[in-house]
């Protein structure tokens, strides 16, 4: 189903850095619990590797010691951007009305994930037909527009207890490279990829853009939050609300890939701590992806060649982490199975 944003008031910058304040640390209590079962599972200390890990960060952000995933989204925030105009995508415009109507069908790749998966799935609809714009010429966004659409995307995440985060909007990792070079400088050609697919004349149209774009924003080293506004999108910032609201609420985020991580990104230059709760699903084909998360602190737990977006690598890695959650939970004790401990 593909649903038209929450509607609220929208929150002021200095509101949304007093959140980044406020947000709750790990339960330590209920990592305890899971470490103590941990310990009497018929198995060498440490075997399943990340996969113990995984079952730690569930019971530290979900504040259980018994952990479990019952009802996982997947929530994409789709939108267009301006700076298409440019010509920095090999999809044009049009491709993003068809895909939310692919959404709709069931007809996706996220469709059949989330079905394989047993994943909900919500698409949001951020004013589609109204590109942002171009941001050579133009900030994507006023501030009151920034700070609602963040809270458009706090909004969207109610009845999760695992939140997997994707996108979709044609010629966003235009916007994505931009954020990224915003944020942390360098040459614009460092953050640029091939996106959906342009060629090494496109590639470098894209690297042109961003620059243009970035140095028309103020250039490298603003305010994180300005960054977003001047030169990210809407999916960018509703993607931030979401995992700024998923922590006040006690939800672990997986993030999609490398338009996902330019939100996460911006929430991590405003304080490291904010993507505690976060795992990264997946490494994208996007040559800088990878760059990023070391920067952010973030080791992918799966590396697939994807560059698809629209949440599906945060899909697959849902599946793991509900494997890791089954085999704790399921996983006999020694006393239990009578095995020694050698």
């Amino acid at each position: 189903m593909v649903l038209p944003p929450p509607n609220p008031t929208g929150l002021p910058f200095e509101d949304i850095r007093d959140l980044l304040t406020r947000m709750p640390g790990p339960d330590e209590s209920a990592v305890a619990e899971v470490r103590a079962r941990d310990a009497e599972l018929t198995k060498p200390a440490g075997a399943l590797g990340r996969l113990e890990d995984i079952v730690e960060w569930v019971a530290a952000w979900s504040g259980n010691g018994k952990p479990r995933v019952d009802r996982p989204l997947v929530a994409i925030f789709a939108t267009a951007h301006g700076v298409t105009a440019q010509g920095v995508s090999a999809f044009p415009d049009a491709v993003n009305r068809q895909m939310l109507e692919n959404f709709a069908a069931g007809g996706a790749a996220v469709n059949q994930l989330c079905i394989a998966n047993d994943i909900g799935l919500k698409v949001f609809d951020l004013a589609i037909e109204v590109p942002t714009p171009d941001i050579t010429t133009a900030d994507a966004l006023d501030e009151p527009g920034c700070a609602a659409t963040i809270a458009f995307g706090m909004e969207a995440i109610v009845g999760a207890d695992l939140l997997c985060l994707g996108e979709m909007g044609i010629g966003n990792t235009t916007v994505a490279a931009a954020v990224y070079h915003g944020l942390y400088g360098g040459e614009a050609r460092d953050w640029v990829g091939p996106g959906t697919g342009v060629d090494a004349e496109g590639l470098k149209r894209k690297a042109d853009v961003v620059a243009r774009a970035v140095a028309r924003a103020g250039g490298s080293g603003l305010d994180p939050l300005e960054v977003l506004r001047r030169v990210g999108g809407r999916e960018i910032a509703a993607v931030a609300g979401a995992i700024l609201a998923a922590r006040l609420q006690r939800i672990p985020v997986l993030l999609d890939g490398y338009v996902v991580t330019a939100a996460a990104a911006v929430l991590h230059a405003l304080d490291p701590a904010s993507l505690d709760h976060c795992l990264a699903a997946h490494r994208s084909a996007e040559p800088a992806h990878g760059r990023v998360l070391e920067r952010i602190g973030k080791r992918p737990l799966l590396d697939l060649g994807m560059r698809l977006g629209e949440g599906s690598g945060a899909a697959l890695a849902c599946g793991i982490v509900r494997n890791a959650l089954a085999v704790h939970q399921g996983m006999a004790t020694f006393e239990q199975a009578a095995v020694s401990r050698g």
